[in-house]
């Protein structure tokens, strides 16, 4: 697909602003003469993911065609379409797709928008329409339906849990306990979720991330262990042995570890892109690299714990002695961009925490690894955020 102008650059801003997801599709001069077009990779993985069709699952011929429902936007009308998606018996079954109707509403090279809603496939020329302009035109028209019921809908349950936080942030709450992570466990219990020891999301896919507004504090991303089949080292127990030390009755192993330059124990990160690896490596020669995490496995994790994210600072104010909480602000973010956790990681932005122990009855008991993103460096990981005030 060609490179996007300026017009659609910005109609496509405005669908991610709204949280609409979509795939891109470029009719071409002879595609639409022939009524054929290419169902390129992120068209067929789009149609997969939204569990509407899967061509790999597609036997070749006419014979296995599917007909899906599809609707095509003017700025003011909508039309129906028959969506025909087929593997032809020659060229090796390449997947085709086609949107009858279409040909007299495009021209070559225009963009069109894939957006599927309630099983059906709905198209819209970014290359010919402002969807700014429909958005904020106070007369009625289809496109500007249609996005603001998708919008309300993926949005229905943040603004659920916006609701029940603004009721909390009118007064403020005593701490639960006195650790750092109280401010998180307080939050949690005043919204009655259970205290989050699994590695899904908090409240209804929405991972809650909650700070001390007054401090300086990386925040935390996601924990995961490394891959011990990949590593030299097999267990905490073993980095705990090679690298902690004591603190009063405590053997312990508490450190950051950046890609920027070797902490106080001697260890540092490295990215080696070409194996898709993060390593960990210690400057005792004979020790070298020590643990392997696949970049794959980092990337999952940070989609799945981050798909959406409510990161609430909260005000430390004392009362009678003991701290309480204040919830003032809400960073909401969504999707974040896997190729920039590779590039903060070799910046220092994101760094990696251990936190392992030796209990009294010699167990090693691990809270990490623990990667942590710097303080107001979300945007350079998420796209744009939405901010909400809980005193509204």
């Amino acid at each position: 697909m060609r490179e996007l102008n300026e017009v659609e650059s910005k109609n496509l801003k405005t669908l991610t602003s709204k949280s609409i997801s979509t795939a891109l599709i470029e009719p071409t001069a002879t595609g639409l003469k022939k009524s054929i077009m290419d169902a390129t990779g992120p068209v067929r993985n789009y149609l997969k993911s939204n569990q509407l069709h899967d061509y790999e699952l597609q036997g070749q011929g006419p014979e296995n065609k599917v007909i899906l429902n599809g609707l095509i936007y003017d700025e003011f009308n909508v039309i129906n379409s028959r969506v025909s998606l087929y593997r032809p018996k020659t060229k090796k079954g390449d997947p085709r797709i086609w949107f009858s109707g279409l040909t007299s509403r495009v021209e070559a090279n225009d963009i069109l928008a894939l957006i599927i809603y309630e099983s059906t496939i709905h198209i819209i020329n970014l290359s010919k329409i402002s969807i700014e302009k429909v958005l904020g035109s106070n007369l009625i028209n289809p496109i500007k339906e249609l996005l603001e019921e998708i919008s309300a809908k993926e949005n229905e349950v943040a603004n659920e849990l916006l609701d029940m936080m603004r009721k909390i942030a009118k007064t403020p709450i005593p701490s639960m306990l006195d650790a750092d992570t109280s401010v998180g466990r307080t939050l949690e219990a005043a919204l009655n979720i259970d205290i989050n020891s699994s590695k899904q999301p908090d409240y209804k896919g929405i991972e809650l991330k909650s700070f001390r507004n007054k401090k300086g504090n990386r925040k935390n991303l996601f924990a995961q262990v490394p891959n011990w089949t990949l590593s030299k080292f097999k267990s905490s127990s073993e980095i705990l042995d090679q690298f902690g030390y004591w603190r009063e009755e405590d053997f312990k192993l508490y450190c950051t570890v950046s890609a920027l330059v070797s902490n106080s124990q001697g260890l540092s990160l490295k990215l080696d892109s070409d194996i898709n690896q993060l390593i960990e490596t210690s400057n005792k020669k004979e020790i070298g690299d020590f643990v392997v995490w696949t970049l794959e496995m980092l990337h999952k994790r940070l989609l799945e714990k981050h798909k959406e994210t409510f990161w609430v600072s909260a005000e430390v104010i004392k009362i009678d002695g003991k701290d309480h909480f204040q919830y003032r602000e809400v960073e909401h973010t969504k999707k974040p961009i896997t190729s920039q956790f590779d590039i903060l990681i070799e910046q220092g932005v994101i760094t990696l925490d251990h936190l392992i122990k030796r209990n009294s009855k010699g167990k090693v008991v691990e809270k990490g690894p623990l990667f942590k993103i710097k303080p107001n460096s979300l945007s350079l990981l998420f796209p744009p955020s939405t901010i909400y005030s809980l005193s509204d």
